[in-house]
Parts: structure tokens; C-alpha cells; sequence
């Protein structure tokens, strides 16, 4: 009994972090023409992609960057 609480508690976090990973591909790939104004995007290691007529965009550096500035700000306060 206590095997399956693991395994499905194991699963409910799984399951969140995949709804947290979404959310932040969503947010991004609308946001992309601002952040590129603003200069996230272009940095390296970010990525974008055309597929079927549109195009994805795969911020990996800039999302490094901003969540090295969030823990900066949350260590202040």
C-alpha cells in the first residue's frame, strides 16, 4: 500500500513540473518578440525553429539568466 502512495505521489510531481515546463514554453514562445526587442533570445544557446509554417522559439540561456536573476532578487528580500 505504502509502494503505490510513493508511486503516485512520485507521479503528481512529475505531472507538475510538466504543467510548469508548458506553461513556460506557452509564456515564452508569446512573449518572443518582446524578449528579442529587450534582447533575451539572441543569446547563446537559445534556440528557434521553424516547423510546419511556424516558428518555435527554445529559450534555454535566457531562461538560465532570468531564473539566476529571480533567485538574486528573492535572496535580497
Amino acid at each position: 500500500m505504502a509502494r503505490s502512495a510513493l508511486q503516485a505521489a512520485e507521479r503528481a510531481l512529475t505531472m507538475r513540473w510538466l504543467i510548469v515546463f508548458l506553461l513556460a514554453f506557452v509564456l515564452f514562445n508569446g512573449l518572443a518578440g518582446w524578449l528579442r526587442k529587450v534582447g533575451l533570445g539572441r543569446l547563446p544557446g537559445d534556440f528557434s525553429f521553424r516547423w510546419r509554417g511556424r516558428e518555435y522559439f527554445v529559450p534555454l540561456a535566457s531562461s538560465v539568466l532570468l531564473s539566476l536573476i529571480a533567485m538574486a532578487i528573492s535572496a535580497l528580500v
